[in-house]
């Protein structure tokens, strides 16, 4: 795999080079790797993190074709929702298209990473993509169970609190919702006394100082922690920093299953199932559940998530959309939701076109020039007949 050398580097004029690393952490910003579920294999799978990326493809799967196009388009970075190597292989070779896809990764120089179940449980992710293609309003989590926060507490004095708050705030800490640089500050005495071996930045060593100082808490994603624990100690005035770390209850409101929303018009349910048919580009639908004749509200959820059909109903959802849906659960939803799969695929594919978007949206927004494409490919292995 290529790198990039040391110094300024240029994809095109004016702008820098961006690398596998830099993909890996823009993407890790919006889904976490910490909230994936845990046997899941995210991340780089093949190539380099050094690398230099001339060029972005992102599918739902990889395939040999999928390849194939990410060469012919010089895009040396392909993003995958489903890992190719979701599980150890016990040999890698051309007689299975796992082995077939990593010898042409590796013979054209072409890295992979994976965004999955982190990609499904974000804000702005998988099933959130659904919402945007069936324009749906007041979109929210359909299930929250992430409890990923931490509250840092640490001692400033007054004069230092604003660039102490800025550092912890840069590094991720004080997000709640749409709002950032959130803290809280009470005033209060604070006491020490340095031995021989230091240099205080108030008063003098072996003497007892007292001084005001703020409580300053923030709120921080535990992933954040190393991060945030950084720049405090960067920014503090003092050589010694006291802060503590406490664990939170708070169910997050960035990570969760699921979504529902409400349509802009009821529709019938004909009407409604025509609709879900065009928007996610379905060859056929499977139905079942209740006989509801109109429908406002729509819980969904990308892939696999027939579990979720009775949280749907719970949030007063008239309709439930998903996937991999088993006999006995169309039974389970007889008489409380119109419980619709529409297709693994189907589901999930609106997902790179939002990973498209997203990409492309940061890469504006630090004025980089990188082409970043949806695969022209489908790869879904079920046809219609």
């Amino acid at each position: 795999m290529s790198r990039p050398k040391s110094g300024t580097l240029f994809l095109s004029k004016g702008s820098p080079f961006m690398t596998v690393n830099d993909v890996h952490r823009l993407i890790s910003s919006w889904a976490p790797p910490d909230i994936a579920w845990e046997k899941d294999n995210i991340g780089l799978q093949i190539g380099d993190m050094n690398a230099a990326v001339k060029g972005i493809l992102v599918s739902l799967d990889v395939t040999p074709n999928v390849v194939a196009e990410a060469a012919r388009r010089k895009a040396n970075l392909i993003v995958s929702h489903h890992p190719l190597l979701f599980r150890p292989p016990r040999s890698i070779t051309t007689q299975d298209e796992v082995g077939r896809c990593i010898r042409a990764l590796v013979e054209r120089n072409i890295n992979l990473y994976a965004a999955h179940t982190n990609l499904d449980f974000t804000r702005g992710g998988t099933s959130f993509a659904i919402a945007e293609a069936l324009e749906l309003q007041n979109v929210e989590f359909l299930h929250t169970t992430y409890r990923v926060q931490k509250k840092i507490v640490t001692f400033v004095p007054e004069q230092h609190v604003d660039a102490v708050r800025n550092a912890m705030a840069m590094a991720g800490a004080g997000v709640i919702g749409n709002y950032d640089h959130c803290s809280f500050g009470t005033a209060g005495r604070g006491s020490f006394r340095g031995n021989e071996n230091t240099s205080p930045a108030i008063g003098a060593k072996g003497r007892l100082e007292n001084t005001t100082e703020i409580r300053l808490e923030m709120v921080v994603n535990q992933w954040d922690v190393p991060k945030v624990v950084t720049a405090l100690r960067e920014a503090h005035p003092y050589e010694e920093v006291a802060y503590d770390l406490y664990p939170l209850d708070n169910v997050s409101s960035e990570f969760g299953m699921g979504i529902v929303g409400t349509l802009k018009r009821p529709m019938r349910v004909r009407a409604f199932l025509e609709f879900v048919k065009k928007r996610l580009k379905v060859g056929g639908l499977r139905r079942g559940g209740s006989n509801n004749t109109m429908i406002r509200s729509v819980a969904a959820c990308g892939g696999s998530g027939a579990e979720l059909a009775d949280a749907a109903v719970a949030r007063g959802a008239d309709a439930f959309i998903t996937a991999d849906v088993k006999y006995h659960d169309f039974h389970h939803a007889h008489g409380n939701i119109l419980l619709i799969d529409a297709g693994h695929y189907e589901t999930e594919r609106p997902v790179v076109d939002a990973v498209v978007k997203r990409l492309k949206h940061e890469f504006h927004a630090k004025g980089i020039t990188l082409p970043v494409a949806a695969t022209h490919i489908t790869t879904n292995p079920v046809s219609y007949f």
